[in-house]
């Protein structure tokens, strides 16, 4: 277990945090960026969405996350007719107590993995919303506080569009990350096989209370100087008024920029990721690096630019060379 964090030197934090990070690579092969990035969004305090085709490993990764955080486990298969109860809990009356007793759903869970989610009504969709912001559930005139950590890893596929509700811009700002995790290679496919066969045990390496650590040492320890808030600021800015760093040509590609609350997710992130490097101090690089992950999802993208297939990276990418670096 870890100790205090006033009681331990970053190294001593980093290194049960490292072996948690090689043992699930260990167990998704070929996605070492993708992994490293999911951890650095579990200790910002941010919620993951996964969106990719099936069978690249994004449930696998769910298990391995959990099992390897030793973190309480929940799977939810979101469909069409999936209601609020069945993911938040119901009310029962008791005859023999005379009074309504809760039974908690599947969301009462330190990791809840939400497959499919924009497969369910926007109805469903919704009841996520105060969970995934307020770490907290309200039923009828009662507030059911949720674990701590409580992280919500949800996936959709891409490619089909039957039978599927887009996710409200809402919800999707509630989410600090959204990654693509893509095929692997071949090597790595027939790797992927062998491991299968040999059965790899997976082992706690990082509790759920050393989580907690972690991220309040991270909040307390990594300095962010102001010309980094600024350089933030200007990011976002950037999204929604591109003419302001000289490419007015990008206006007609975004029809949504980022909001002034994802700075807080950028932040965080960029602490995070600033840790894992080593440091104690935010550098530029470090934003760089987790910008386009943190913003893909909240941007929107004009009819033009979809027709011209421009896709959000790419413009993304333009926005970072347009803004100077501090």
């Amino acid at each position: 277990m870890i100790e205090s964090p006033k009681a331990v030197l970053p190294t001593e934090l980093r290194d049960p945090l490292a072996r948690a990070i090689a043992q699930v690579n260990t167990v998704v092969l070929g996605k070492r960026r993708e992994i490293r990035l999911a951890f650095v969004c579990l200790l910002a305090g941010g919620h993951l969405l996964i969106e990719d085709l099936p069978g690249v490993g994004k449930t696998t990764l769910a298990h391995a996350l959990a099992a390897t955080l030793d973190l309480s486990f929940q799977r939810i298969q979101f469909t069409s007719d999936l209601l609020p109860s069945d993911i938040i809990g119901v009310s029962v009356y008791e005859r023999e107590r005379g009074e309504f007793k809760f039974h908690p759903g599947p969301l009462f869970a330190q990791l809840v993995l939400a497959d499919e989610i924009n497969r369910a009504t926007p109805k469903t969709q919704s009841a996520l919303l105060e969970a995934m912001q307020e770490r907290q559930v309200t039923l009828a005139d009662t507030t059911f506080p949720l674990d701590d950590p409580f992280w919500v890893l949800a996936t959709q596929n891409p490619v089909e569009q039957e039978g599927v509700y887009t996710l409200p811009e809402a919800q999707l700002d509630r989410f600090s990350m959204m990654l693509r995790v893509g095929y692997p290679s071949q090597g790595e496919e027939v790797e992927m096989l062998q491991v299968r066969m040999n059965q790899t045990t997976i082992e706690r390496r990082v509790s759920p209370s050393d989580v907690h650590v972690l991220r309040e040492f991270i909040y307390s320890t990594v300095h962010v100087d102001h010309k980094i808030l600024e350089y933030i600021v200007r990011l976002g800015r950037a999204t929604r008024q591109p003419a302001e760093v000289g490419r007015d040509d990008l206006r007609e590609m975004l029809q949504l920029g980022i909001s002034p609350r994802s700075y807080q997710h950028l932040l965080a992130l960029s602490r995070v990721t600033a840790f894992l490097h080593g440091r104690t101090w935010v550098q530029p690089g470090d934003v760089k690096e987790i910008f386009c992950d943190a913003t893909r999802h909240r941007i929107a993208r004009t009819v033009r630019a979809q027709a011209e297939a421009v896709d959000a990276d790419t413009i993304l990418q333009e926005l970072l060379t347009a803004v100077p670096i501090p």
